[in-house]
C-alpha cells in the first residue's frame, strides 16, 4: 500500500512539474495556438503517426517528436525521453498495432491535450499482450512544432 501511494505521489510530482515547465515554456514562446479544426486534425494524424513510428521503431523520428523533457508513464514504469527510446529501439516494448476506438482533444492554452482509447498489441518481456488503454498525450507547440511533452497511459479495466 505504501508503495502504491509513494507511485502516485511521483506521478503527481511529474504531472506538477510539467505543468510548470511547460507553462513557463509557453509564456516565453509567446505563440498564439487555436483549437480550430485544422490544428486539430493536425495534431490528431500526428499523434496516428507517432503510433506507427513506435510500430517501426522509428526512433529518429520519435525524437524529433519527443521534447527533450518529456516523461513517459507505462503501467509499470515512468521513463525519461532516451529510456523510453531506447526501450522501443531495444524491443523492450515492441508496439505491433495500436487500434484507435476514441479520439478527444482539447486546448489548456498552448498545450493540445489528445485522449485516445485505444487497444494496444505489443510484446512485452517476449509475451504478445492485448490492453485496452486509455492514453493521454500532451503537445507543446516549439518553434512552430508540436513536441510530445507527456505520453501516460492508463489501462482500462473490465473490458
Amino acid at each position: 500500500m505504501e508503495k502504491k501511494i509513494l507511485k502516485n505521489s511521483r506521478v503527481k510530482m511529474l504531472i506538477l512539474a510539467l505543468s510548470i515547465v511547460f507553462g513557463i515554456q509557453g509564456v516565453y514562446a509567446q505563440q498564439e495556438v487555436t483549437g480550430d479544426e485544422k490544428t486539430k486534425q493536425e495534431l490528431i494524424d500526428l499523434s496516428k503517426t507517432k503510433w506507427q513510428w513506435m510500430a517501426d521503431k522509428n526512433v529518429d523520428a520519435l525524437n524529433d517528436l519527443f521534447h527533450e523533457e518529456a516523461v513517459f508513464v507505462h503501467m509499470g514504469a515512468t521513463m525519461n525521453k532516451e529510456q523510453e527510446l531506447n526501450t522501443i529501439r531495444s524491443g523492450g516494448i515492441q508496439y505491433k498495432h495500436t487500434e484507435i476506438e476514441e479520439t478527444s482533444i482539447r486546448f489548456v492554452d498552448n498545450i493540445a491535450i489528445i485522449l485516445n482509447k485505444i487497444r494496444l498489441t505489443a510484446i512485452v518481456g517476449g509475451n504478445e499482450v492485448v490492453n485496452p488503454f486509455m492514453v493521454t498525450e500532451v503537445y507543446v507547440p516549439i518553434d512552430g512544432k508540436w513536441k510530445l511533452g507527456s505520453l501516460s497511459f492508463t489501462r482500462l479495466i473490465g473490458r
